[in-house]
């Protein structure tokens, strides 16, 4: 009966819809910081030519050296969010001081290939939306 429901629920999620659940963890996922939070955890980060670009573990200090502008606050609530969601696990191991790191989980890697195409994506064409911004600026004043 539970799994019916449940398989009933799935089937109705429909993001255009404003009461469907879906829309939350598109809000969520859609913010940058995360974005970049799947893409760092990933390995998508900027290493020197021939470095392996495979998922790895990380600690809190890494990701907020890596995410240059991103707020205590706002790291620990997204990696608080994405742990929620089932995203990343954190492990605590009791060192002196405690050492946590965060890694992908199998859903946040599947989440994460597309996050690294986003990132690309607007990397790769950042030049031709700066120049069709200052196009439509110059016409609109």
């Amino acid at each position: 009966m539970k799994a019916d429901k449940k398989a009933q629920a799935k089937a109705e999620y429909n993001a255009f819809l404003a009461v469907c659940p879906s829309r939350q963890l598109l809000d969520r996922i859609s913010d940058k910081w995360v974005v970049l939070i799947l893409c760092a955890l990933g390995g998508d980060t900027p290493e020197p030519p021939g470095a392996s670009r495979a998922p790895k573990a990380m600690r809190y200090s890494e990701l907020a050296r890596l995410l240059a502008g991103v707020s205590q606050k706002m790291l620990t609530q997204n990696l608080r969010a994405l742990e929620r969601d089932g995203l990343l696990t954190r492990t605590a191991t009791p060192t002196v001081p405690v050492t946590v790191t965060y890694e992908l989980t199998d859903l946040g890697l599947s989440l994460h290939h597309l996050t690294r195409g986003l990132r690309e994506w607007a990397q790769t064409h950042m030049d031709q939306v700066l120049t069709h911004r200052e196009s439509h600026d110059a016409r609109a004043s």
